[in-house]
């Protein structure tokens, strides 16, 4: 058995250390976000999905990142009155993070690893890189910033479905 995504821990945007293992049973979609890109619009969408499929144990993750461009200069405190003053989030937006380097989070260290991007790179190469997690913690999908959220109903409703 491949080891799941329930065994590591993430830091909060208000530095609380929480295990992945708190949404064993749920399909995640799991996203690099910035606020200062221009594909930060997607925040929309993602509260779109998660007020769409929420109920259904569904949820999305965001993990803000500064790695690409500098579009993610705030501080956490910022990035969460950010996200709730221009898109109401309602999912769990997560502390800044670095995804690539020898700083990577070892959660997306993981999802990389599991799930290649375009020609079998490994690296998260801008923000908004999506990672769809099935039911039992498998990563299941893994989608480029520009493919936008509302595009993963299908998809989300098939593990859903499970």
């Amino acid at each position: 058995m491949s080891e799941k995504i329930y065994s590591f821990s993430v830091q909060t945007i208000d530095q609380q250390t929480v295990k992945l293992d708190t949404y064993q049973g749920k399909v995640l979609l799991i996203v690099n976000t910035a606020s200062k890109c221009g594909f930060t619009l997607q925040y929309e969408e993602l509260q779109q999905l998660q007020t769409k499929y929420g109920a259904d144990n569904f949820t999305v993750l965001a993990f803000p990142c500064n790695q690409f461009g500098n579009q993610e200069p705030q501080n956490n405190v910022e990035i969460g009155e950010f996200c709730q003053l221009n898109y109401q989030v309602s999912f769990p937006v997560f502390a800044k993070i670095a995804v690539n380097g020898n700083e990577a989070e070892p959660l997306f260290t993981y999802l990389k690893s599991q799930q290649a991007g375009l020609l079998g790179i490994k690296k998260i190469k801008w923000n908004f890189t999506k990672f769809l997690i099935d039911k039992n913690g498998t990563v299941v999908q893994r989608y480029a910033p520009i493919t936008a959220p509302s595009k993963l109903t299908l998809d989300i409703e098939k593990y859903l479905a499970d």
